[in-house]
């Protein structure tokens, strides 16, 4: 068997006395038999901005271990920005959608600008967006395997490849404040 945590995000990571990392809550996880590459599901579970796409978008892909994926992916963007990785309420598209954002200045050769930081720090942090990255595309089938992530953080930072551009969902309010998403 094997778990679908679906609430990976960091207030359900804990630290024990060793500052070993331990997933917590599994209030929204559904156990399932290792030999199912699919779970079925009859409604979408987890917080917005960490669930995986084809929860909501049934077209995308099927639902299976890469939602838990590309919810791992989202913490390093949230570490990486020090904020949630979606607003809805941001004035701009940019502002909205952090990874977009970042792969656009990754892409054009910039670095994420961290205050007091070091070289070594600069470095580690763009290896573990990027990776993150790889994790929040929008096709499951695009995501690495948990194995792959790992190869790619313990490896070397020069080796780690940019990942194609995650796939941006627009929010746009109405005149009543209320959100409505589609794919753009």
């Amino acid at each position: 068997m094997q778990i679908l945590h679906f609430g990976i995000k960091l207030h359900n990571i804990l630290l024990d006395k060793n500052f070993n990392p331990k997933i917590s809550d599994f209030g929204l996880a559904k156990l399932y038999s290792r030999d199912d590459s699919v779970v079925t599901l009859t409604a979408a579970r987890g917080t917005m901005g960490y669930m995986a796409p084809e929860l909501f978008y049934k077209n995308i892909g099927r639902v299976s271990h890469k939602a838990d994926i590309y919810s791992f992916g989202m913490l390093p963007m949230e570490m990486a920005e020090r904020r949630k990785t979606l607003n809805p309420f941001a004035d701009s598209l940019s502002q909205i959608y952090f990874p977009s954002w970042i792969y656009d200045q990754f892409n054009e050769g910039k670095d994420l600008e961290i205050r007091d930081a070091t070289e070594e720090v600069t470095k580690m942090t763009k290896k573990m967006t990027v990776i993150a990255l790889w994790c929040i595309q929008m096709n499951p089938v695009d995501r690495p395997s948990m194995n792959i992530v790992l190869e790619m953080l313990e490896g070397d930072s020069d080796l780690v490849l940019m990942s194609p551009k995650p796939f941006l969902v627009r929010f746009e309010k109405n005149k009543d404040d209320e959100i409505s998403t589609s794919p753009t």
